[in-house]
This record gives structure tokens, sequence and C-alpha cells, in this order.
């Protein structure tokens, strides 16, 4: 599932390409698994709507949209990419790839496409006052000690919790194994029993494994493309996450494979305590 890195990407190269566009028509395949919001009301609010901007929040692209009429209320139309989910620009002659969900023609031509082979990923809109905030503090901007205060008296596993979104939204499976590698933390540790120095390693590697992986375009390990459709390069830069049983690239020991919280955790013996 893209993370935090991969959708910062993809908003990033989204609203390169069509920041300031009108929405000119829009089509839905009609796939109920796919629309949190009526295909209906998604349809209705995109039509004529200019984009303003597209940024990220957590998980999901978020499309700030300036409606077509002064008296009507602003929205934002919700991406989440779920497992598999792509949002491309791509002129109009490019065929739709198999599994096109959602296309928004724009004002220029060309073509604003949501493509989900398996169905994860979800469409909506967001019409409430203050705009879409997501479900848990945000990793790239949270303080030291506001970041140490989110675990505080926490029994769950440090591993789960930073999986946790309505603690922390944006990291997932590979970001918290690489995180936890770069503090020297092991996954399985309590997360209130942490010390103060330990939260404040785990809060700078996190920062700044996202930080690197949002550089080289994220991580691209299974169907995760930007919005060109160009792979990301931060796989390449790995520590643990998808490594078991090869050697630590630091003390040369075999990493070790555990499950935490149901989920897939690499990390090495040695270095993590």
């Amino acid at each position: 599932m893209p993370e935090l890195p991969e959708v910062e990407t993809v908003a990033n190269g989204v609203h390169a390409r069509v920041a300031g566009l009108r929405i000119d028509q829009v089509w839905t395949s009609g796939k109920p698994q796919t629309f949190k919001t009526p295909e209906a009301e998604i349809v209705e609010t995109l039509t004529g709507a200019r984009i303003d901007r597209v940024s990220r929040v957590g998980k999901t692209v978020v499309v700030d949209l300036k409606p077509p009429s002064a008296a009507q209320a602003r929205a934002q139309f919700l991406v989440h990419l779920g497992m598999t989910g792509r949002l491309l620009v791509s002129t109009p002659e490019v065929p739709w790839p198999p599994h096109t969900h959602a296309v928004l023609t724009l004002s220029d031509g060309r073509e604003l496409r949501f493509v989900d082979p398996r169905r994860f990923g979800r469409l909506s809109m967001h019409k409430e006052n203050g705009g879409y905030n997501g479900p848990g503090a945000e990793p790239t901007t949270i303080t030291p000690e506001q970041f140490a205060s989110l675990f505080k008296g926490r029994k769950l596993a440090i591993k789960a919790a930073l999986l946790n979104q309505s603690i922390l939204h944006g990291v997932g499976n590979i970001y918290a194994d690489e995180a936890l590698f770069r503090a020297g933390i092991r996954p399985r540790r309590a997360a209130g029993r942490l010390s103060r120095a330990e939260l404040a390693r785990l809060h700078a590697g996190l920062q700044g494994v996202l930080t690197r992986a949002i550089e080289l375009g994220g991580s691209s390990v299974s169907d995760y493309v930007d919005a060109a459709g160009i792979r990301g390069f931060f796989q390449l830069e790995h520590k643990v996450y998808g490594r078991a049983g090869e050697t630590c690239s630091d003390c040369a020991t075999p990493l070790k494979k555990i499950i935490v919280g149901g989920r897939t955790t690499i990390y090495c013996p040695a270095c993590q305590h």
C-alpha cells in the first residue's frame, strides 16, 4: 500500500500538472467499492470546478476545489490509493489502462485518471468546514515533544503504535520498520515504556527516513508509480524492509522476521534493542 512518501509524491506531481485547471467532464466506472460518496454527487461536485491545490493528508490525496459559482460551498475531493491505486495525468490519445474507475477531463484537454486493479482505493467528497485533517497527527511536522506525548502510557508494541493511523497518520509497514532500525529500537518494545531519549531518536529517524523517501520519489515495491507513471527509488536504500534473512548493512547480523500487530516486521537483533 502506498504510504506517506508515495502519496506525497503523487500529490505533488498531480498538483504541478493540473493546478488551476477546470474539470469539464467526469466519468465514473460504477464499481460501488470504489466510491465512499455516491457517484452522482462526486460527478456533480467536480464538474465545472477548478482545481486549486493538490496535497497530502496522511495517506490521502486531497484535491481542493473552487466551485463554478461563488454561491456554492467549497469542497475537497479525497483520493485514497488503497493497495494498488494510481492517479495518472494523461493525454486523451493514451488508452485508458484496465481497471480505470474515474476520469476527469480537464480544460486543457488532458485527463486525470484513477486506476485501481484491486479496488481497495476510495474516492469521496469532503464538504465540512475547516477542511480534511485526517485521523491522526502529521509525522513530518510534529515536534519531538508532541511525538513523545502520543505514546505516553500506551501498552501496545511501538511498531503497532506507529501503524495506528488514529495516533500518527501516514506511516505504514515500510517506514515503521525503517525508522525503528534507524532509532535502534526493537519493534516489540512497549510504546509507553520507551525513554525520552529513545523517542527522540525515533522521531528523528522517522522524519529523516520520510524526507529521504520523498526526495527519491517513494518506494516502488509492488504497483506504485507517480503521476507520470514513473517508479520511485527509495527501495534501493531500504535497510531492513523486505530483507529478511539478509545481513544487516551496519553489522552483518542476519535480519530477523517476526509478526507484530498482524504485520510482517523485519529488524536487526544486534542493532536494535
